[in-house]
């Protein structure tokens, strides 16, 4: 029986591309990679678009009547002592202005303190704001990263900014780890609750602070992870968008107490993304 082979199809010589291929072959690279300089443009645009939306929305979330801009006074009871009431609280103050409690345990014995705040649409502060400065986005500051769970008996003693140097010890649910120009970054992160959803909050200080950004320090919140089953030292993928960085309430009130960056989150390069400050008018000052 003759066997009959079909011819093999030549294949093509080493080096051989789509630019040697023939007419046929280069235009179909070419519009390749025309679809994906156009696709990738289209995303940064995408991402550039969103950034502009958050950016307005915190924008509108500062300057609403319960916004930050709109405290005006916060006040507490001693230590054990009975909460003040509404109508003392409000007295000054005009109908429309928005009265709510808070708690904090009192610095040295622990015992819970009663406050409350007052919120005035007619705010000095609001009425001098003009703008919160945001750097361009930048997709170089969406690094993907780490949650590290730690030991649930850490705590990081933190000083804030109308404790006169006086520390509260606040426990560490988790590190935040990243690579930046090779070198391996490690910040403590704490639970918060926002909006009712569960948080992680980062409160950081970079080398921009003073010179470009808020000079005490910024923050980050991000969507807490699923760290089901994780033990001590495990850690789940998570992504850290440097350009959702904020500014502090401490940077719209002067009756915010905010959390200082502990040293181990002060880190020795700029980060220039996110907010950068509170622009208010001329002549005006949080602390004047």
């Amino acid at each position: 029986m003759t066997t009959v082979t079909a011819p093999s199809t030549p294949s093509a010589p080493a080096g051989a591309n789509a630019t040697n291929a023939g007419p046929g072959g280069a235009a179909a690279a070419g519009a390749t990679i025309g679809a994906t300089v156009a696709a990738a443009a289209e995303a940064a645009e995408a991402a550039a678009e969103a950034h502009r939306a958050w950016a307005q929305s915190r924008h509108e979330a500062v300057t609403a009547p319960q916004g930050v801009l709109s405290l005006v006074l916060q006040a507490w009871a001693g230590a054990g002592e009975p909460e003040v009431t509404e109508a003392e609280a409000r007295q000054g103050h005009p109908a429309d202005a928005v009265f709510t409690r808070l708690q904090r345990p009192e610095l040295e014995t622990g015992e819970v303190q009663e406050g409350y705040r007052i919120w005035r649409s007619d705010s000095p502060a609001q009425q001098a704001f003009e703008a919160i400065e945001v750097y361009d986005y930048d997709p170089a500051w969406v690094i993907e990263g780490r949650f590290e769970l730690v030991d649930e008996d850490r705590v990081v003693p933190i000083e804030h900014l109308l404790d006169g140097g006086a520390t509260r010890e606040l426990p560490v649910s988790g590190d935040l780890v990243f690579t930046h120009e090779g070198q391996e970054v490690r910040l403590a992160a704490f639970d918060a609750n926002y909006g009712g959803s569960r948080i992680l909050h980062l409160v950081f200080a970079d080398q921009s602070n003073g010179a470009e950004s808020y000079g005490t320090g910024r923050f980050l919140l991000l969507e807490h992870p699923a760290t089901d089953g994780l033990t001590t030292g495990g850690s789940v993928d998570l992504t850290i968008d440097f350009n959702r960085v904020v500014v502090p309430p401490c940077g719209f009130s002067n009756q915010m107490n905010c959390p200082l960056p502990p040293l181990q989150n002060r880190l020795p390069f700029a980060v220039r993304a996110g907010e950068r400050n509170v622009r208010f008018a001329e002549g005006f000052s949080l602390h004047g």
